[in-house]
């Protein structure tokens, strides 16, 4: 599809090489990232931590191919995204890449299944084909049997489920996660932890998760640390 624009040969699912992004001119100008470069494999589970302003957001919006660097390079195994165009830029997106908020980000008066339609709806696929797959997602995160339900009858552990089935659905390569747990209380967030986990081991999802909280990212298998606009790539003191 993408494969004959600006590809490299690719050492890494994703990479970052020497990426930049700043944001306004002049007097004006801030580096949101400061030459970031990494590298993360097929089948890796990353936290992404730092405070408020250090550039995590701003990375995540460049995996998502919601922003390009100012300057350097973002390579999708190999496809050099920031050469591509806005539109091919969003066919990426929606073949290859799977989103969970914090927030959810359900469609209120539509029921669970339908919320979880939505990726495939985008894509085109028929519609008895999308109920089926949507179903069997919900079965994957445990919610069978309340396909029905608006997210107003759901808990918000189940709301995130939904979310998590929305996400899987389309068998992304990667799945970006902004806070998944923020929202929830311990016992949730453990279990909604352990749903991805599952996914990356079983399925080899790359996940690739922004969070505030050190219990959650010891689920992960590395940690990158982002500081002003740079970072330092380790692992968690223990995984879980």
């Amino acid at each position: 599809m993408m494969n004959s624009y600006h590809t490299e040969q690719p050492s890494a699912l994703i990479e970052f090489k020497a990426v930049s992004r700043v944001y306004g001119t002049g007097a004006a100008a801030m580096a949101a990232l400061r030459g970031v470069s990494l590298a993360i494999g097929k089948g890796e589970f990353v936290a992404v931590m730092g405070p408020s302003g250090s550039g995590k957001s701003t990375s995540m919006n460049i995996l998502g191919c919601l922003d390009t660097p100012s300057s350097g390079s973002y390579l999708f195994n190999g496809i050099r995204v920031e050469a591509l165009s806005r539109d091919q830029r969003a066919i990426l997106r929606r073949q290859y890449l799977g989103f969970v908020f914090q927030g959810f980000n359900l469609l209120k008066r539509t029921s669970a299944r339908e919320n979880v339609e939505l990726p495939l709806v985008y894509r085109g696929v028929p519609a008895g084909r999308r109920k089926r797959r949507a179903l069997e997602a919900l079965e994957a995160v445990g919610l069978q049997g309340w396909e029905s339900h608006t997210p107003g009858e759901l808990s918000g552990g189940q709301q995130q489920r939904v979310a998590i089935a929305r996400a899987i659905v389309t068998d992304p390569e990667v799945l970006l996660a902004d806070e998944p747990t923020g929202n929830l209380d311990s016992a949730r967030s453990r279990e909604v932890m352990e749903l991805l986990t599952q996914f990356n081991r079983e399925r080899g999802i790359t996940i690739i998760m922004v969070t505030h909280e050190p219990d959650m990212a010891r689920y992960a298998g590395r940690r990158i640390n982002f500081t002003d606009g740079v970072i330092q790539d380790g692992r968690p003191e223990e995984s879980v």
